[in-house]
């Protein structure tokens, strides 16, 4: 596996993590899109961004590099958020590099995030959940304030599906959320024509005003493979989708609601969440045997079809 980090004493920055929650340590927005836009066609090879790569993670190796990525589990490091139909598990069933991940169009081996369906699974808290799935942090083990965090990422069809690829601040146990702040690098509900992105932070959470969808041109869309970025500066950030810029939050948008909460160290997530608020929105499946969830996905599900694939991801820091 080739991994590039660098620590905290190294780059004298803090922590990165990558969220898709609306709620402290959830995943996801739950937002309605307040704009929508079409990118380029896929720039899987594109070149890093101006400053220094603190991250490259190519999932080449055997198995996860536990040096940059942290497991989460449900039950020890959080409960349920968002009505979320799925248990966060530390497994190879559920987290492992896919040596075959070529065979799909990755340039070497892939990250595989797969829900597996475990009628009465039991979480140490107790709690029992029908699916299991997986959940990285790079918390306190890769850090970033000003840069460019980005992915190449291949997600599975299917209504009520909720993968993800976000970042949370780095003091979200004492800030909490949203004062934290949030940036939704990539969510997807399942609707393969388009991902969406958003902005959290006080004044501005849950069904925030920041927030777009993009729609991917014709011929391609979210079951292809696509580089999902974002870049922070002092006054804004800039989204990305293969390269093209899909959406733009200035400072004066945020701070039109409240406090702009992004000049200070963030860590990025990855997970794979099922159901709950955000697929509900736009699904309307309230009355679902599983929240969110449509029939039909269910039964992909219970086939454990659906996974999300990541070839890669990088974190170029410009601190």
């Amino acid at each position: 596996m080739t991994t590039t980090w660098t620590t905290r004493a190294a780059m004298l920055a803090a922590v990165v993590t990558v969220a898709s929650s609306a709620v402290a340590l959830g995943t996801g927005a739950g937002t309605q899109a307040a704009g929508q836009t079409t990118a380029a066609s896929a720039l899987p090879a594109a070149p890093p961004p101006e400053g220094d790569v603190v991250l490259f993670d190519d999932f080449d190796g055997t198995s996860l590099d536990r040096s940059v990525w942290n497991v989460e589990v449900t039950g020890v490091n959080f409960g349920t958020v968002n009505n979320e139909q799925q248990a966060y598990v530390d497994s190879p069933r559920t987290l492992r590099i896919d040596r075959r991940a070529s065979l799909e169009g990755a340039s070497k081996g892939a990250l595989e995030i797969h829900p597996r369906y475990r009628p009465g699974f039991q979480a140490p808290d107790g709690r029992t959940y029908d699916f299991i799935s997986g959940r990285l942090t790079t918390q306190e083990k890769v850090e970033l304030t000003y840069g460019t965090a980005e992915a190449r990422i291949k997600l599975p069809d299917g209504s009520g599906l909720w993968p993800a690829f976000w970042s949370l601040g780095s003091d979200i146990g004492t800030a909490g959320w949203p004062g934290s702040g949030e940036t939704d690098i990539m969510e997807y509900v399942g609707y393969p024509e388009w991902t969406s992105n958003a902005v959290h932070g006080p004044g501005y959470s849950g069904e925030t005003p920041l927030v777009t969808r993009q729609y991917f041109p014709e011929g391609t869309d979210a079951t292809d493979w696509h580089v999902y970025s974002v870049t922070w500066s002092p006054t804004e950030m800039v989204f990305r989708l293969d390269g093209e810029i899909t959406y733009r939050a200035t400072r004066p948008m945020a701070e039109f609601f409240g406090p702009w909460t992004f000049d200070a160290d963030k860590f990025l997530l990855l997970n794979f969440a099922l159901g709950g608020a955000y697929p509900v929105k736009n699904n309307n499946e309230v009355d679902a045997q599983y929240y969110g969830i449509p029939e039909d996905t269910v039964a992909d599900l219970q086939r454990e079809e659906p996974k999300m694939l990541v070839d890669w991801v990088r974190v170029t820091s410009t601190d």
